[in-house]
């Protein structure tokens, strides 16, 4: 027989594995630093928080957070040429253009050092001329230029300086300033052209020159050169947000955590609580189930007793006698089952007051029988509270109690009576005889049955339970059993 192969594991098996793995541990360490925010208080929480502050300001630029690393590189930059200056540009002489006058204009103006004075201006049939005049100790010897041709004008004085204008004949003053004026014009017309002429070739022997030094540069080449650069590398930049955010996310958490773990710890206390209840609450029906061990074969034997007795003196009872007695197994067997088995009818432990009564009527019946006209018993329970809940065994251990320790030691017998009703708000089961009295008879027990159902009422019911002893009038012991008024379906709901 071959051995069976190993399970085979798949990568998504073995990486879901690992990932369960470290999400526990991360949760681990989360309740762990919680439970720690939780624990201290929230001065020593600021006082850490500004330690640390003040830690990682001062280690945030220091290694391992922070480094720099220093190298020597190698760049290529163009090779550095003297620049050559640019030869200004001679502005244009300015066109002649034709005027608004059918004559040309023509001006000369006067040059330096050839002993001229002044300008004559000569207005003729070719237009308006003027020359410059020429001193009177000029070369030549004469005071003055020449007019023009045909003028008609005389010379002027030798000491004459300025501008002087000969004019044709016939030609009026305004034909002399409307010819004047409109050389004006054209002449600063001509100037503005030859300024906007000169700026133009300005801008183009710039770019020209610029064009020039951008192809010298180029024709020059490049170099290589060697610099120390410096590289700065870590994490110090975000060391101190990163800081400011766990301590504000530890503060949210300490704030928070707290009243969760309150709540987990009342939980955990209310479960302990209900547990402890529930352990009591089973110990006191074991103790119980116990005590109705002891008292059922004690109680069954005197009956069968009985009946075997009356079989030959009194049939009629003997039957009676036999036929409650089945009764009373047929109620008393659930019980006893349920509580052996650690239940009770309902999920409470509770059942309703009905089944209670259907043991305490024939048990009443076969008391009667054996101990004749020395008991007389009344049971007065509405029928509208037989559904009530109430716990079990408790009205059978009183009866028990009150025939036993009152009823029976007494010679003359008495009186036994159980009663239901409703009072405040809750149900009330009083337990009442006529006996001797309460720890009067030889036969008095310690009080154990009583005790236990304190105690069970204070599991069930807690405060809202109660039993009381009372001395009944003219004799006899009076027990209430005070419960919250439900009923069976309610509970259950």
């Amino acid at each position: 027989m071959t051995a069976p192969a190993p399970p085979v594991t798949t990568d998504a098996a073995l990486w879901r594995q690992r990932w369960q793995r470290f999400s526990a541990a991360v949760v681990r360490a989360f309740h762990a630093y919680a439970s720690w925010l939780v624990s201290i208080s929230w001065r020593r929480f600021l006082l850490l928080a500004l330690l640390l502050l003040i830690v990682v300001g001062i280690v945030h630029d220091m290694p391992p957070f922070t480094w720099t690393v220093t190298e020597q590189v190698e760049e290529r930059v163009p090779r550095a040429s003297a620049p050559r200056p640019a030869k200004p540009a001679e502005p244009p002489a300015p066109p002649a253009k034709p005027g608004g006058v059918d004559v040309p204009i023509r001006i000369e103006p006067p040059k330096k050092g050839d002993g001229s004075e002044g300008l004559d201006i000569s207005i003729g049939k070719d237009g308006i001329r003027i020359t410059p005049r020429r001193a009177a100790s000029a070369p030549g010897g004469a005071a003055s230029a020449p007019a023009a041709p045909g003028s008609g004008a005389s010379a002027a004085p030798a000491d004459d300086v300025g501008v002087r204008i000969t004019l044709p004949p016939g030609v009026t003053s305004e034909a002399v300033r409307d010819a004047v004026e409109v050389a004006r014009r054209e002449v600063e017309e001509a100037l503005r052209e030859a300024r906007e002429e000169a700026e133009q070739a300005r801008r183009e022997a710039e770019a020209a020159r610029d064009e020039a030094e951008r192809a010298l540069s180029g024709l020059a080449g490049t170099e290589t050169r060697k610099r120390r650069r410096v590289t700065r590398f870590g994490i110090g930049d975000f060391l101190m947000q990163f800081t400011v955010l766990w301590l504000l996310g530890s503060a949210l958490i300490k704030g928070t955590y707290k009243g969760r773990m309150q709540a987990e710890r009342q939980a955990a206390r209310a479960t302990e609580t209900a547990e402890s209840e529930s352990l009591k609450r089973q110990v006191v029906e074991a103790r119980m189930a116990a005590m109705q061990a002891q008292v059922e074969p004690h109680f069954l034997f005197n009956t069968l007793a009985s009946i075997d007795h009356l079989i030959e003196t009194d049939a009629a009872r003997a039957s009676q006698m036999q036929r409650n007695l089945i009764a009373l197994l047929r109620a008393s067997m659930p019980t006893m089952r349920e509580t052996a088995g650690g239940g009770t009818g309902t999920s409470n432990g509770l059942r309703d007051l009905g089944r209670e009564l259907a043991v305490i009527r024939p048990y009443l019946e076969i008391l009667k029988v054996r101990m004749e006209e020395r008991l007389a018993t009344e049971i007065d329970v509405p029928e509208g509270l037989h559904s009530a809940e109430f716990p079990p065994m408790m009205i059978q251990t009183l009866v028990e109690n009150a025939i036993k320790h009152g009823l029976e030691p007494k010679a003359e017998g008495g009186r036994l009576s159980v009663k239901a009703q409703i009072v405040h708000g809750k149900l009330q089961v009083v337990v009442a005889d006529t006996g001797l009295g309460f720890g009067k008879a030889a036969t008095a027990g310690t009080g154990v049955g009583l005790a236990n159902i304190r105690e069970r009422l204070q599991l069930h019911y807690g405060p809202k339970a109660s039993l009381t002893v009372a001395e009944n009038s003219p004799s006899g012991t009076v027990v209430t059993i005070t419960v919250p008024y439900k009923m069976v379906g309610e509970a259950q709901a």
